[in-house]
């Protein structure tokens, strides 16, 4: 349970006001004893039989406010009266933990204008649903990697074998030696898109691949992480060569039918037309709105299959395949991966590279999409039309964002702050509890913040020890530190920590952060015997770009021999938290 006071428990420590915006950060009673905590990760898969059903975040034994006001936000992205502040049309959005649909809501349109800036008659608007069909673009990607998986598991290809050797004729420009691997890796080489664009240099589907094979690559194979479409529309090649089947079937026959995916597909039949977001009115090429069909180019101009796009999909559907990934590749009896296949996705390849880890297809340990669900096992990807999907098997939780911010124009702000914030908005949900027992002091807090946890002035006659327990799930860059004063507050000093603890950082520290790891860690620091009054205070500073899901202390003590230290104990804030507006940061993809 959090509360806004740190009690005789903490020693010395008796009182603490906490100011958040104004308001202090509490949380509700622990509802959690089934259900994961985020300071204790599951290790290993659900439970196989583990089916997706709805329930409240209480139920769920998750804090229901961050969840809340998650939801708050998307009403204000999807408003455009907003102003600055509206990203897209309409949105659907799904979280889940432990096989509970805590969070499924909608908002704003599906279909709202008929051209580049006009807006239908209000009549002709539909607004989102919860069951909308959106176009997921470059989550299509995660359909064909699973399918590679499949051909993996059933021999017809290999990781570390060259693509040439299953299509002789990509060898062409030094391709010769580019793998499998490389592929679902995005390592190949391969700049970043086709040039000239598939749909505008080619006249049909047979150049258009013959291009594909064609291309050369920039940076010798191995050598350098590039997000390349390349890359997966290569790997469509190999799967229909290997299989004999195109890519469609594929995808159909070994996901979507076993799963019971019934909305999730490439080219959507005309009757579904309704329930399907629309996107970008498109002037080049002229293609006017583009609704109910792929909203790539390249894609389109194959025929609305391709390795890289096409996927249309509901959050329903969605959720469906990410706790499949959860179960270890199985959900209700119907196995579509192996277990150490789904290993595989959550293996990072590309420990080279260490900002791009990557699966066999899935990325990992995204922050800049993933927020505080972010981890080194954490999957997902994100899509240019406004969709994300991150999977979390450290809590069993997912969450999904699928949005028409291109509609009707590509030309609009980042959508990365809504993907990161209802990864931010889970993980915060999800209890964590002092070891042993006792209160909490919690800091979850946006970009370009500061907060601290400040004592009266205090006085030993001997030499002080700092103890702490610290729960530190942050950026890099976002730190936690213990410092101390001598002048009544004016300048502050960061003392050196000596941690302990499952990944805890060696050598003496003056700050901690720990996004990586979910553990709890007890921190020591000790002071020179002080000639006069001296403070303390606990600092924790983000920058204006990420977070994680935030720090948590418990357990202070200031002891001088082992004795609390007297004097005046109250914790106050030494100045109100203050929220600053972030800058976009990140891709669209």
């Amino acid at each position: 349970m959090r509360i806004p006071a740190l009690t005789a428990a903490a020693a010395l420590l008796t009182s603490l006001t906490l100011s958040l915006s104004g308001a202090a950060a509490a949380a509700p009673a622990d509802h959690a004893a089934h259900h994961a905590r985020f300071d204790q990760p599951y290790s290993g898969f659900a439970p196989a039989g583990t089916v997706l059903h709805p329930g409240s975040p209480r139920e769920a034994g998750l804090d229901p406010a961050p969840i809340a006001a998650f939801e708050r936000q998307m009403a204000g992205w999807e408003d455009p009266a907003a102003g600055s502040g509206y990203l897209f049309p309409g949105a659907t959005t799904l979280m889940a933990h432990d096989g509970v649909v805590v969070e499924r809501g909608e908002g704003g349109y599906a279909l709202k204008y008929a051209d580049a800036s006009t807006e239908l008659p209000r009549d002709q608007w539909i607004p989102a649903r919860t069951d909308t069909i959106y176009d997921l673009a470059s989550l299509s990607k995660l359909f064909t990697s699973i399918v590679a998986m499949q051909q993996l598991q059933a021999g017809r290809i290999d990781l570390d074998t060259p693509v040439a050797h299953y299509l002789p004729e990509f060898a062409a420009n030094g391709k010769g030696a580019i793998t499998i691997k490389q592929l679902l890796t995005h390592t190949s080489g391969f700049d970043a898109d086709p040039v000239p664009s598939l749909w505008q240099g080619y006249p049909d589907i047979a150049s258009r691949e013959k291009a594909i094979l064609d291309a050369e690559p920039i940076n010798p194979p191995g050598t350098t992480y590039l997000y390349s479409d390349l890359n997966m529309l290569s790997m469509q090649l190999v799967l229909q060569k290997v299989t004999g089947k195109p890519l469609d079937v594929l995808v159909r026959d070994g996901i979507t039918a076993p799963l019971h995916m019934t909305d999730t597909g490439y080219n959507p039949p005309a009757d579904k037309k309704p329930r399907i977001a629309a996107t970008e009115y498109q002037t080049s090429p002229a293609r006017g709105l583009v609704w109910g069909q792929v909203h790539d180019e390249n894609a389109w101009s194959l025929g609305g299959v391709a390795g890289h796009a096409g996927v249309f999909s509901t959050a329903d559907d969605l959720a469906v395949l990410a706790q499949t990934v959860l179960n270890g590749g199985i959900y209700k009896g119907h196995r579509i991966l192996s277990e150490n296949s789904v290993r595989l996705m959550e293996q990072n390849f590309n420990q080279a590279f260490p900002s791009d880890s990557h699966g066999l297809g899935f990325e990992l340990d995204q922050i800049w999409y993933m927020g505080g669900l972010s981890g080194p096992q954490t999957l997902g990807h994100t899509g240019y039309t406004g969709t994300s999907l991150v999977i979390d098997p450290q809590s069993r939780s997912f969450a999904i964002l699928l949005s028409n911010r291109v509609h009707p124009t590509r030309n609009t702000p980042s959508t990365n702050p809504p993907r990161r914030a209802i990864g931010e908005a889970l993980a915060q949900a999800m209890p964590v509890a002092a070891p042993g027992g006792g209160p909490l002091w919690y800091s979850g807090q946006g970009g370009g913040t500061t907060s601290t946890l400040t004592s009266g002035p205090l006085t030993a006659s001997a030499p002080v020890d700092v103890d702490f327990s610290a729960f530190v799930n942050t950026e890099s860059t976002d730190l936690l530190s213990v410092e101390d004063s001598t002048d009544g507050g004016s300048t502050w000093h960061a003392l050196p920590l000596t941690v302990t603890g499952t990944g805890a950082p060696s050598g003496a520290p003056t700050a901690l952060s720990g996004q990586a790891v979910r553990a709890w860690w007890h921190a020591h620091a000790e002071l020179p015997q002080q000639a006069g009054p001296f403070q303390l205070r606990w600092r924790y500073t983000t920058d204006p770009v990420y977070e994680g899901r935030g720090v948590d202390l418990a357990h202070l003590s200031v002891t001088a021999n082992g004795t609390p230290v007297p004097g005046s104990t109250a914790l106050t804030p030494s100045g109100a938290w203050s929220q600053v507006q972030a800058p976009a940061a990140g891709t669209q993809r």
